[in-house]
């Protein structure tokens, strides 16, 4: 089976963007997302709301479908609040919170506090110490730290999230230190690793899918042929064109769940570009949601074995 989730942008006030996080869990969907951006891209003169609060609203709105950040970053976070925030989240939506995390590249984000411009390098070690201090303190009631990057002393995560140990992180890669960051973060399920496919964007369908097979195989190099079951997602609207009919997202879920991927995410249509698309394709996916999630992983004795991660809420540490 292939779970399938929708990216709802937060760039709506909440008085009328809550029909479409009501409307993403009414239709079936097993995740929603929003993207964690100061700004973003072309829309960054626009409205765009944080995202916690946003998580929180659709949190209220909503009872059973997963919620989760895509990706967050270093870039203006420090993951002592940050985790507090988090922990929130997760004990008032009942433990539906999912955290896929990133390095971060350049730009406004990276820009907007004012500091230097970092290396690849540095930024990845900046990451791994990031990963590293939100995952204590999301495990732990308090923590001291004393980092390159981060210090924390005697923080304080109480009562803690609703997730134990903690909500899952999934790490966002495309490149080799990245992957084994994100096979080292796996530990248990419902972590794992997220990819756009490419960094390119604005590809054609063809081109696109052999970045997205060359990333899979990359990956699939990176556990050296071991058993995996955690999450393996698949962002599959920003390197690409919109999904747009039934029959592009069955095609799209098929090559997916070929390539490995448990977990794909599409866009909320939009009037205009970014993911243009017509809204009424929620209703036909809908309506096919149970047929489309049956293109499962890829069968065993291929290169990785993949399951499906049990449901997940509270757990005993």
């Amino acid at each position: 089976m292939i779970r399938i989730g929708v990216i709802i942008l937060p760039e709506q006030n909440w008085d009328t963007d809550r029909e479409r996080w009501e409307r993403a869990e009414s239709y079936g969907f097993d995740h929603a997302w929003t993207y964690d951006h100061l700004a973003w891209r072309t829309l960054a003169d626009g409205p765009w709301h944080a995202t916690v609060p946003t998580l929180v609203a659709a949190a209220l709105a909503t009872s059973r479908i997963r919620l989760g950040t895509l990706v967050t970053t270093p870039n203006f976070r420090h993951p002592v609040p940050l985790a507090k925030d988090l922990m929130t989240l997760d004990v008032m939506s009942h433990g539906r919170l999912d955290l896929a995390l990133g390095a971060g590249a350049p730009g406004y984000d990276a820009a907007v506090l004012g500091g230097e411009e970092l290396s690849p390098a540095n930024r990845h070690a900046r990451f791994v110490e990031f990963r590293d201090l939100l995952d204590r303190l999301l495990s732990e009631a308090v923590t001291n730290w004393a980092g390159d990057w981060y210090s924390a002393v005697d923080a304080r995560m109480i009562p803690g999230p609703a997730q134990r140990p903690r909500p899952p992180f999934l790490v966002a890669a495309d490149g080799p230190r990245g992957m084994r960051l994100a096979a080292s973060t796996a530990r248990r399920p419902g972590d794992g690793w997220v990819t756009m496919g490419t960094r390119d964007r604005g590809l054609d369908e063809a081109a696109w899918w052999k970045d997205v097979a060359r990333t899979a195989s990359r990956m699939d190099a990176t556990l050296e042929g071991a058993a995996w079951p955690y999450v393996r997602m698949l962002n599959m609207e920003s390197g690409t064109a919109t999904v747009s009919t039934l029959d592009h997202l069955r095609d799209r879920l098929g090559r997916a769940a070929e390539l490995g991927f448990t977990d794909v995410t599409l866009a909320w249509p939009r009037k205009d570009q970014p993911f243009r698309a017509d809204e009424a394709l929620l209703d036909a996916i809908a309506a096919e949601l149970p047929a489309l999630r049956q293109m499962g992983p890829r069968a065993p004795g291929a290169t990785a074995c993949y399951v499906s991660r049990p449901p997940r809420g509270r757990s005993a540490g």
